[in-house]
């Protein structure tokens, strides 16, 4: 009996969603996981509360994030691929970044869209400011621009940045919104179809 995939033929498919999922582990891994120290200190941020979280005689601080992997930190919602905006205001005065994909545009590769990769950052306001007159959200915002501007990742493209914004939610959470242009080439390409035929 024919199945989905044997009828369908991958040179003939011009998918341009399907991937996302994929970058998002690919962003997630890149900004948590491969590169270090800035990881580390990305994790710092998010998951210690305490003014002096960056500093690096806390070494009780570095054991604490050290038991935090990304499936940990997701199942906490330090990480957020949906945007539930409860969860980023009402969620403990915990920090968070939101990752999202939006505005697809046409390219040349009709495997790929170009678009815009959001990071949302929100920090309770009586978290924002760190020790020596260092800011929470835009020491996240810094670091997170450090490890992806101008990044090639594998499938998604070079990272450029597009902008940012100061947001306030309400009288208690705040934080900033990064903006990249994820470019895509020819060479992505070939990323999609190892993927097929369909398991």
């Amino acid at each position: 009996m024919p199945t989905l995939t044997n009828r369908m033929n991958p040179r003939d498919f011009q998918a341009s969603f399907l991937s996302c999922e994929k970058d998002m582990e690919t962003i997630i891994n890149k900004l948590f996981v491969k590169s270090k120290p800035y990881s580390d200190i990305l994790k710092r941020l998010l998951i210690i509360d305490q003014p002096d979280c960056l500093d690096p005689s806390q070494t009780k601080y570095q054991e604490l994030i050290n038991e935090y992997s990304i499936h940990k930190m997701k199942n906490e919602d330090y990480i957020l691929t949906v945007p539930r905006i409860e969860k980023l205001i009402h969620d403990n005065f915990k920090s968070h970044i939101l990752i999202e994909f939006d505005d697809f545009v046409p390219t040349e590769n009709n495997h790929y869209r170009d678009c815009t990769i959001s990071f949302t950052i929100i920090c309770p306001l009586v978290k924002w400011e760190l020790d020596d007159y260092k800011m929470r959200h835009t020491q996240i915002a810094g670091y997170i621009d450090g490890i992806l501007n101008n990044c090639k990742l594998s499938g998604i493209g070079t990272l450029q940045f597009m902008g940012a914004s100061q947001v306030i939610l309400d009288e208690e959470h705040g934080g900033m919104i990064i903006r990249y242009i994820a470019t895509h080439g020819n060479d992505d390409k070939d990323k999609f179809e190892k993927t097929w035929p369909l398991e």
